[in-house]
């Protein structure tokens, strides 16, 4: 059955198109259409909405109550998934962040499961983490935090073939692991982001050229940058081969840094990233992570002394703080939480309305809430 979307501007990732309606079928964008063709259902959007791809979010990790370190199950992935997908995100990498050997196991094991699951959200996997830089590490645990070792690059490297649909995002500090093992890495299929770290400016270049591709929520867990050592954040801003994950939620980074960020990597290389928790889509006031109790307050996720814990934001408020806090278009915002997270992770048939795309979209209000949400055509 094919299904014609229609009655207001269709935002395609790249420009607003008026007067036009998106035709689906199977899943997929058939074509772009000014009139609806014979024999086809039709869905009538609100004329004051906005019709734009779905959101990509590479940073999840947790959301409506559940919190993918305490629970690495296929379920729960799904969840997390599944309370996002309210908020507009119709594509997500649920996020494990730095724990012991056997549970990041598990938690491989069901991000690949997830993924299977047809419109269930999940395209992948963000082990962020263990190979951090100690004194970066932030609310991850001092523990787990660990040099590769060879057990782990084998076990790293068999990663892609079972996210054959999907991606496999390592978070790693580049002055923890060697430019030989990163190559190794990047040649396997699995995409590094640099973060957590303390690297020198000379370090992430090297990286760079050996297989790194992203930077780990900008500015966060790294040293500020500095004239005489611009560090990981220098190399991050000034290097035009990365691409760059930031929170937009003015707690983790301040509007004038967030602004600094867009004019020195364009909007073509940055994107919106929630690190969101466990409480998104709920109203509850602490969560649960490593035995401690992470407390809510303010706009905040913090432990008891003050240290940050993800972020409490979903990805539209992240839209919304991009168009307050960097003063960009709205259209702008809305492709560096759709169109530009997809390039980073070459999921190309995602992020856009386009022919052969995946039929993501959500409908938002003049005010960029959420009006309604569709997965592969399918409302959610």
């Amino acid at each position: 059955m094919r299904t014609f979307f229609h009655g207001c501007p269709v935002f395609t990732g790249d420009q607003t198109l008026e007067g036009i309606g998106v035709l689906v079928e199977d899943g997929r964008v058939l074509d772009l259409l000014p009139q609806p063709p014979a024999s086809v259902e039709e869905v009538a959007l609100e004329p004051d909405s906005l019709l734009a791809p779905g959101f990509v979010d590479t940073q999840v990790n947790g959301g409506g109550g559940v919190l993918f370190n305490e629970t690495p199950t296929v379920e729960a992935a799904l969840a997390i998934a599944s309370a996002h997908r309210r908020f507009g995100t119709t594509s997500l990498l649920p996020t494990f962040i730095t724990d012991a050997a056997g549970k990041w196991r598990l938690a491989v094991d069901a991000a690949a499961e997830a993924a299977q699951v047809p419109g269930g959200g999940v395209v992948g996997i963000h082990l962020e983490g263990p190979f951090l830089n100690m004194e970066r590490r932030g609310v991850h645990e001092a523990a787990y935090v660990r040099a590769p070792t060879d057990e782990d690059i084998d076990f790293l490297l068999g990663l892609p073939a079972r996210f054959p649909q999907g991606r496999v995002l390592l978070t790693l500090a580049p002055e923890v692991v060697s430019d030989g093992t990163l190559a190794q890495l990047a040649e396997a299929g699995l995409i590094l982001a640099g973060g957590h770290s303390a690297a020198t400016y000379a370090r992430t270049d090297s990286a760079l050229d050996h297989g790194l591709t992203g930077f780990t929520h900008l500015f966060n867990a790294m040293p500020p940058l500095m004239n005489r050592e611009p560090g990981i954040a220098g190399a991050a801003l000034s290097s035009p081969r990365g691409w760059c994950g930031i929170i937009a939620d003015g707690v983790h980074v301040h509007g004038a840094v967030l602004r600094l960020a867009l004019a020195a990597k364009g909007p073509d290389r940055l994107f919106l990233v929630t690190d969101a928790m466990s409480p998104t889509g709920t109203d509850v006031d602490s969560f649960e992570l490593y035995g401690h109790t992470i407390y809510r307050r303010d706009g905040r996720l913090v432990t008891a002394d003050g240290v940050l814990a993800g972020a409490d934001i979903d990805m539209a408020a992240a839209v919304r703080g991009a168009v307050r806090l960097m003063g960009v278009a709205p259209e702008m915002a809305l492709a560096m939480a759709a169109r530009v997270p997809a390039t980073f992770l070459g999921l190309d048939d995602l992020g856009r309305i386009k022919p052969g795309a995946r039929a993501d979209f959500v409908e938002l209000s003049q005010a960029l809430t959420v009006r309604r949400v569709w997965s592969a055509g399918t409302e959610r």
